[in-house]
């Protein structure tokens, strides 16, 4: 190899040389950018607003609570909430979102769909999860597939349970002809004012009139607006000496459950209920979503929202656990035998 060649082949060298060692050094760079911004996410302390209908008495609360920590949110460390209760006033909702907004919250949790609706109002930029209601029934998302706002979460008004759970009611109870039908009002109309979800009662109602229908068994609505009318609805369901009762879900029949169930004791009266809640209390039985575990998934959208998922583009989740539960204390005190094929379908029994 001649003198030129070396010279030049040296050169070469030198200069793959200097581009190693400036790629490693960007590399260096990019490295401890990365590794800063990532200190600084960690360092930084999440707010998290949560819109509760009802009061502080939460049975469901804690299963949020452990899906955040399970997902590494430590209250105190790099988590707040803040919460606010309607204690059951439709009319509270929207001041107290309108409160959480003041705050500067990172994300709204709510509970109800008109929860979400009177967030949605003070709100078009602060993300909001809906734990349980109905967002696309409602008007809050376009679709389950693309909610296209910001209200994005969870799905539990499926009519098609109200029918399933009439169907056990009749199996329970094969003499029945009557039933009282308690829950929001089947008529647009006369839907809680400032509950924006008309239409998924609308829905659950002609569910229930179909599976009605198909057991020849007559109807009795009777509409829930207040506290008041609970106690109204039992006096003429004992003046129409009806069999049994199905109570539909809805925020406020949740909230007066355990009023609900001991007037249904009283009046010695079956009642099919829509979620676990109401057997806990001591109502007869239940069949309905897994609520729990609906607030449990709601911690994974809370987590990707606050890591930069876009709500809108945040599919809207259908529940997948469901349950059917009996009290059997109630079924004695009531004077009522739960035929053995359906005591065997109970994923839980109280006894």
């Amino acid at each position: 190899m001649r003198r030129g060649e070396c010279q030049v082949s040296s050169e070469g060298r030198k200069r793959e040389m200097n581009k190693k060692v400036t790629a490693l050094s960007l590399s260096a760079a990019l490295f401890a950018l990365c590794s800063f911004a990532q200190a600084q996410q960690a360092g930084r302390i999440y707010r998290i607003g949560v819109l509760f209908f009802g009061s502080q008495n939460q049975p469901h609360l804690e299963s949020f609570l452990r899906g955040l920590r399970e997902l590494g949110y430590v209250e105190g460390k790099n988590v707040v909430f803040e919460y606010r209760y309607a204690e059951g006033k439709f009319d509270r909702l929207r001041e107290l979102a309108a409160e959480l907004v003041s705050l500067k919250v990172d994300v709204i949790v709510t509970t109800t769909s008109g929860s979400a609706h009177a967030a949605q109002q003070v709100t078009k930029t602060i993300p909001i999860v809906l734990t349980t209601g109905d967002p696309v029934g409602s008007g809050l998302a376009a679709s389950f597939a693309r909610p296209g706002g910001n209200v994005t979460g969870l799905s539990v008004l499926l009519p098609e349970l109200s029918g399933k759970r009439l169907e056990l009611l009749k199996e329970t109870l094969p003499k029945i002809t009557r039933i009282a039908v308690l829950g929001p009002a089947p008529r647009p109309a006369v839907w809680n004012p400032t509950d924006a979800a008309v239409q998924p009662a609308v829905d659950v109602f002609k569910e229930v009139e179909v599976a009605a229908q198909a057991h020849t068994l007559q109807l009795h609505s009777l509409e829930v607006r207040s506290a008041e009318d609970i106690d109204t609805a039992f006096v003429t369901m004992k003046k129409a000496r009806l069999n049994a009762l199905l109570t539909l879900l809805d925020p406020l029949t949740t909230l007066h459950s355990k009023h609900i169930v001991e007037l249904a004791a009283k009046n010695r009266l079956p009642a099919m209920y829509p979620t676990r809640q109401f057997v806990e209390e001591g109502g007869l039985m239940a069949y309905g979503v897994n609520i729990g575990d609906l607030y449990y998934r709601a911690a994974t959208y809370v987590d990707k929202i606050l890591r930069g998922s876009n709500p809108a583009e945040l599919p809207v989740e259908q529940p997948t656990k469901f349950e059917f539960v009996i009290n059997l204390k109630t079924a004695k005190q009531i004077g009522l035998t739960i035929p053995p094929n359906v005591l065997a379908r109970a994923d839980k029994v109280i006894r």
